[in-house]
């Protein structure tokens, strides 16, 4: 796991969000950063090789046939892990307290410390 993978995961072990999340979780051919079963939500952290090359293509197919599975994916980039981590950790437990009522893909975070609508 990379370091933005590791600290990701020490806040979301042990249900602390008030779901239970997996950690490379495999969900059909793919294996998910985190997973949580119940919520039906992936996240993935991206670094700087996903804006590259094929990667985009790849990501956008690969988010197309999770959702075709009943998944969200939720990206988040691995800046805004070592850069904000709270307000990862709010926009992931709004995810998991209310799946599918927000837009999946990269989505905007709160600065750290403020809360999320």
């Amino acid at each position: 796991m990379t370091l933005p993978e590791v600290l990701l995961w020490e806040q979301l072990r042990g249900q602390k969000l008030g779901a239970k999340f997996r950690r490379q979780h495999p969900v059909g051919p793919y294996v998910a950063d985190f997973c949580c079963m119940a919520a039906r939500l992936i996240v993935e952290i991206d670094g700087e090789a996903h804006d590259r090359g094929t990667a985009p293509a790849r990501d956008a197919a690969r988010e197309a046939r999770l959702a075709a599975q009943g998944f969200e994916v939720v990206r988040v980039t691995a800046k805004d892990v070592l850069e904000n981590m709270d307000g990862v950790v709010a926009l992931l437990r709004l995810k998991a307290d209310s799946p599918f009522h927000h837009a999946s893909g990269m989505v905007p975070l709160p600065a750290s410390g403020e809360d999320v609508q």
